[in-house]
């Protein structure tokens, strides 16, 4: 059934002319020089988690790449002169999941950078950067477009005393308004009385350093839903895919940090037709709410009604194992290294 809808899908790229392929070899290389930005080893694994979105397989792509353009290196930015150099030779497209580099206390977000000099990207713009990692923003903004998210609040340690000045019933989903990959998220995160509310709250202002997001619970299936965008016409094409969790010891299915940490949660097709249109309407809607550009992934999940609500985006999806690849496998029966091609033609088609 997916196979039947993905054969319907669109040409991603109708601009770039493509290069005779035998035996998974291109035997006309396209002159384009791409660089493959990555950072230098960080000092310590939380900054580096804060400052870099996608883990890039660089030697992979190097490689991946390689059999199609002529010019592709792999570029280490260390300081602000690094970045210069780098703008100064003007490569047809930047490949990187850097969000921003920290030079002696100075913030530098890579594409909002690239921009002021005319060079394309893999991803979203600074802007849209900021509208998905904020999720109360992103929220806000869903809500503003009328796609159904569930009711929030933003909240920390110490500003609710009593069970009836939550602003919303119980039960609730709590999780830290910044970061990815559910990191904070744990078996704790549903809770259904007062007393595990301001557990929960304090547990995430002291190991994450975040205020906390509050949401009503949702207890339907959960869904993930990526997106390719075609940079000539603008076109979206949606890939959502369902995401199934065990039940913890508590009797919940959570997709929490361990879990996609260990890879044990099972990703399918969503071979209901209704559930695919419907997820990949709101999901482009989302995605263009949001600001999204080139790619990026929309989390849903049902309320007990079956209706699918917004959860959170991430316009910087990870390539390798997450559900941006999967999402791509699934319903485009495409490879890894057709995807990281895709996404390559997609960054210099918008040259």
């Amino acid at each position: 059934m997916i196979i039947k809808e993905v054969s319907k899908l669109p040409a991603l790229l109708p601009a770039i002319i493509l290069p005779v392929k035998k035996n998974n070899i291109f035997t006309i290389k396209i002159d384009k020089s791409i660089e493959i930005v990555v950072v230098s080893k960080p000092r310590s694994i939380n900054s580096h988690q804060e400052n870099v979105g996608i883990i890039l397989e660089e030697k992979k792509i190097l490689k991946i790449l390689l059999k199609r353009y002529k010019h592709v290196l792999i570029t280490k930015i260390s300081t602000e002169r690094d970045l210069q150099r780098l703008v100064a030779r003007k490569p047809d497209l930047v490949f990187s999941g850097v969000k921003y580099f920290l030079f002696k206390e100075k913030t530098i977000w890579l594409n909002d950078y690239l921009d002021q000099f005319h060079i394309p990207y893999i991803a979203s713009s600074v802007k849209a950067l900021g509208n998905e990692s904020d999720k109360n923003k992103a929220k806000k903004i869903i809500k503003m477009k009328k796609i159904d998210t569930a009711d929030f609040f933003v909240t920390n340690p110490g500003e609710y005393l009593t069970k009836n000045s939550v602003p919303i019933k119980f039960p609730l989903f709590i999780k830290p308004v910044i970061g990815g990959d559910s990191r904070g998220v744990d078996k704790n995160s549903i809770v259904f009385n007062f007393k595990n509310f301001v557990s929960k709250v304090l547990d995430i202002k002291n190991k994450q350093n975040s205020s906390s997001l509050v949401e009503t619970y949702l207890s339907g299936k959960e869904y993930s839903v990526g997106i390719f965008e075609d940079s000539i016409d603008g076109s979206l094409v949606a890939m959502p895919i369902e995401i199934i969790v065990k039940k913890n010891s508590n009797g919940h299915c959570i997709l929490d940090f361990d879990i996609k940490k260990n890879d044990e949660e099972k990703v399918i097709a969503v071979s209901d037709n209704k559930i695919f249109n419907q997820l990949s309407k709101i999901a482009k809607k989302s995605f263009k709410a949001l600001g999204g550009k080139s790619l990026g992934r929309i989390d849903f999940k049902m309320d007990h009604k079956g209706v699918p609500h917004f959860i959170e985006a991430n316009l910087m999806p990870g390539l390798l194992k997450g559900y941006f690849y999967r999402a791509c496998k699934l319903n485009l029966n495409i490879s890894y290294d057709e995807m990281i091609l895709r996404i390559a033609n997609n960054g210099l088609a918008s040259n």
